[in-house]
């Protein structure tokens, strides 16, 4: 007869691994970002993909301004004046023609592949208008980009914390990051629409408490 403490162990052997969790938040500038652009066509023009392809981190719009510790996320601007950008042709007070999806995005292959994967932050402020949506993300890529698993939510003023289980697998790809999808703006008109500011250091409890009461100090004194 096995003793008690054998089956436990043999028991322990065969059950499967727990996933490792891991915890990942936004960096600096200095941090491996990428960019990739997707571009629609407008709803009114049947709302089907145009193109998709990397872009650089200033250019999705998003800004470091690394001793506050803070990313900007702005609208997405195009300044080619050519009407496939522009209704009638860019410049300043022009309708944009296109709806972009800005990814800004660090990606890893294979360092986590099979694990719970977190990513958690906080965000300081959200003033986008309905012209444009922010979400954070993560995303888990077959080698080849041919299918994924993800999970999204909005991007909303506190602290945001998603996870996702990612397959095992050689040569698997791991993106978080965020995306701010809307139409384009000429870059002299984006005020008007908004933008998102987020916290790159990591935020200790206490900060990130103190970080959601200043939003809701500077949220009373606007409304005052």
């Amino acid at each position: 007869m096995r003793s008690a403490p054998l089956l436990a162990a043999a028991a322990l052997l065969a059950a499967p691994l727990a996933a490792q969790a891991v915890i990942v938040n936004p960096g600096d500038s200095t941090a491996p970002w990428l960019g990739y652009m997707n571009v629609f066509e407008l709803p009114s023009n049947g709302g089907g993909f145009v193109f998709g392809s990397g872009w650089g981190v200033p250019d999705l719009v998003a800004s470091f301004n690394d001793p506050m510790q803070s990313l900007t996320l702005s609208p997405n601007t195009i300044g080619d004046p050519h009407p496939f950008w522009y209704i009638g042709g860019g410049g300043p007070g022009a309708m944009g023609n296109k709806i972009m999806e800005a990814n800004l995005y660090v990606e890893t292959t294979d360092t986590l592949s099979g694990q719970e994967v977190t990513f958690q932050g906080l965000v300081l402020s959200n003033s986008f208008t309905s012209a444009h949506v922010a979400s954070i993300f993560i995303r888990d890529f077959a080698p080849d980009y041919s299918s994924l698993n993800e999970v999204s939510i909005p991007l909303t003023p506190g602290a945001f914390s998603l996870t996702l289980n990612t397959l095992p697998g050689a040569g698997r790809h791991v993106q978080y990051g965020f995306q701010v999808r809307g139409v384009n703006v000429w870059f002299t008109d984006t005020a008007p629409f908004g933008n998102a500011v987020i916290l790159t250091g990591i935020p200790a409890p206490a900060a990130m408490g103190l970080g959601i009461l200043g939003l809701i100090t500077t949220a009373r004194r606007r409304r005052a």
